[in-house]
């Protein structure tokens, strides 16, 4: 059954610097919500200790209204990082698509639904390291998506993509999630446009939350990471 995530007054710092404090927020079973910021707000490590790879300085995290050891997180929620480069771990595409997932009759057809909702059915046979950079990227969110989790966190995951293939696997993202809590992480305003909420970080704080275009608005951060991607920043 799919949770919530509850992020409750979180604090981290990273070498003694503190990256951002007093962060509260909650995503719903269905929900899409969005965390952006400009770079080296902390956008990563918030995400890293939601998944239970760090650990905060004040604050809890809880998945269906509990807080959880780090291996219950791992096997409930699923991260994909910005960089896919280093973790593949397969010689085949559709062999990388499955590792995570039961690996039964049923997992192997929905693979095989995944793959071609992103565009990688004909590249089954193909080793994931000789594929491109969005193509890699969207190998590593059909894993994601054939794990079945409870809540998926997208660490820019879409970064590599261009904007037609971008909207496109957001849309099938959408659908194929519809009963999981989802976390996108984007600098790219296109990408998170259409979140259900945005959450914006700045300064070791939220300074905004909302949707889209109440954020145009209320939240000068937002906007003027909007203004400076030019087109990339329209919905």
């Amino acid at each position: 059954e799919a949770a919530s995530l509850e992020v409750d007054g979180l604090a981290v710092s990273r070498g003694g610097n503190l990256l951002f404090s007093c962060v509260c927020f909650a995503v719903e079973p269905g929900q899409i919500m969005a965390l952006t910021g400009k770079n080296g707000v902390g956008k990563t490590s918030l995400a890293q200790v939601a998944v239970g790879l760090g650990r905060p300085d004040e604050g809890c995290v809880r998945v269906g209204g509990r807080k959880l050891s780090r291996r219950e997180l791992r096997r409930r929620v699923w991260y994909s990082p910005n960089d896919v480069s280093m973790e593949f771990f397969s010689s085949r595409v559709d062999e990388e698509v499955l590792l995570f997932s039961d690996q039964d009759d049923a997992a192997r057809r929905y693979a095989d639904h995944v793959l071609g909702r992103l565009g990688l059915a004909e590249l089954g046979d193909r080793h994931p390291s000789s594929l491109s950079g969005g193509q890699k990227q969207r190998l590593a969110i059909a894993r994601a998506l054939t794990k079945r989790a409870d809540l998926y966190i997208f660490d820019d995951s879409f970064s590599a993509l261009d904007f037609q293939t971008d909207a496109a696997l957001r849309r099938a993202l959408r659908q194929e999630v519809a009963g999981s809590a989802v976390l996108i992480i984007a600098q790219r305003v296109s990408t998170i446009a259409h979140a259900d909420q945005i959450i914006v970080l700045e300064d070791g704080r939220a300074v905004g939350i909302g949707r889209h275009e109440e954020l145009l608005e209320t939240c000068p951060v937002y906007r003027e990471i909007a203004q400076s991607q030019g087109k990339g920043g329209e919905s």
